[in-house]
């Protein structure tokens, strides 16, 4: 008769040993042990996942769910911006004294209009939306810190900025297929993460200061877009009375879409460097401002 201990199954959970570090105290949390088919105890170290990368897929997946709307909305309405004002201003409208047509000077600045309006939409709805619906507790409960705040909600707005500019690109480029060997690269790239942070930084301020949708609309209807509009998405500010042109170079946005087109044509009506210099400038002053209002929980904790 064979004994109880001879058993080839494996052993009972009650009647397994606990599990002890080579210093002969238990095993930390962390190392749970894994048992095989004989009861044998192996031991897998669990590594936590960061709660800003967690909070980082959440925002990602919050507009993946509906890239219908969020995604191939804004290229549908980029592309009939592209097919309206070209046919209508092509052959009527010079820039760059002539060096670059009309249709090729366009597809940059929607590119970049859409990757500023779409990475301010993601922050600012994504937090307007938990603070009505009620579930921003759950995101203020967590250990996480002003930094991991910030860093989740500002990426996943760049994301979804870039995702849309992306598309926007490839459907204009059958406009003007020239484009796709542009000089600098690395200054279109450029401009297009600093001006995504940034509005991904104004998004997080205007959802934190509003209460509702229509505070929401108005900050964007009053400012985003004026602001886009007026920053020489459709024209070269070099055909402005001078008056407009002093006006223009107010504008913060300008100096975003100025540079993300000198990447394409080497040209553009600023210097690089100089737009570089004001839209790093005010990445920065940015970025101090939010994680501020962030860390003190400024119309968050109410």
């Amino acid at each position: 008769m064979r004994r109880r201990h001879e058993t080839d199954g494996p052993l009972p959970r009650a009647s397994r040993p606990e599990a002890r570090s080579a210093e002969g105290g238990p095993v930390s949390a962390p190392d749970r042990p894994m048992y095989d088919a004989h009861g044998a105890a192996s031991f897998v170290a669990e590594t936590p996942r960061p709660g800003w990368v967690t909070l980082f897929h959440k925002e990602l997946l919050r507009f993946w769910k509906v890239s219908f709307q969020t995604i191939a909305a804004p290229i549908l309405t980029s592309l009939l911006y592209l097919l309206i004002f070209s046919h209508v201003l092509e052959g009527r409208v010079s820039v760059y004294d002539g060096k670059v047509a009309y249709t090729a000077f366009l597809v940059p600045g929607l590119v970049m209009m859409s990757v500023l309006q779409n990475a301010f939409a993601n922050s600012s709805s994504s937090l307007i939306q938990s603070k009505i619906t009620g579930n921003l507790i759950f995101v203020l409960l967590p250990p996480l810190s002003a930094g991991d705040l910030f860093a989740a909600y500002v990426l996943g707005a760049i994301v979804r900025g870039l995702v849309v500019g992306l598309g926007v690109f490839l459907v204009t480029l059958v406009f003007a297929p020239s484009l796709i060997l542009m000089p600098h690269p690395f200054w279109a790239l450029l401009f297009a993460l600093l001006g995504s942070a940034i509005l991904a930084m104004l998004g997080l301020v205007a959802g934190m200061s509003a209460d509702k949708f229509d505070q929401l609309a108005a900050f964007q209807n009053f400012i985003i877009v004026p602001l886009t509009f007026l920053s020489g998405v459709f024209y070269s500010i070099h055909s402005l009375p001078a008056f407009w042109q002093a006006l223009s170079h107010v504008n913060p946005f300008f100096y975003m879409i100025d540079g993300f087109r000198y990447g394409f044509f080497g040209v553009s009506d600023i210097s690089p460097l100089v737009s570089f210099g004001i839209v790093g400038a005010a990445a920065v002053a940015l970025a101090a401002l939010t994680l501020g209002l962030l860390a003190r929980g400024w119309k968050l904790r109410n």
